[in-house]
């Protein structure tokens, strides 16, 4: 019977090749998404500190971004800034 708390084996070869042929566009797009995702999740939830980070961590990886995609994320950092003064301000 198998360890059923055994570790599978990591091929590292195999993740380097999958990491190099990622590009790097890719990752900010997701990060960025994922980044505006939470800052509204945090906002929602009156977490400002949070929400702050998250929003200075998405206005540093904008101007890294191109295309139509950075334009949406440009829109969605911009929302963020606005609700995010609005509710800093009550």
């Amino acid at each position: 019977m198998a360890d059923e708390g055994a570790q599978p084996e990591i091929d590292i070869e195999a993740l380097q090749q999958q990491l190099a042929a990622f590009a790097v566009e890719q990752f900010l797009v997701s990060a960025a998404s994922t980044l505006a995702s939470l800052a509204f999740a945090k906002l929602e939830n009156e977490d400002l500190p949070q929400a702050r980070k998250a929003i200075d961590a998405l206005a540093s990886l904008i101007p890294h971004l191109e295309g139509e995609l950075a334009a949406d994320l440009a829109r969605a950092l911009t929302n963020l800034q606005v609700a995010y003064a609005q509710a800093s301000s009550s």
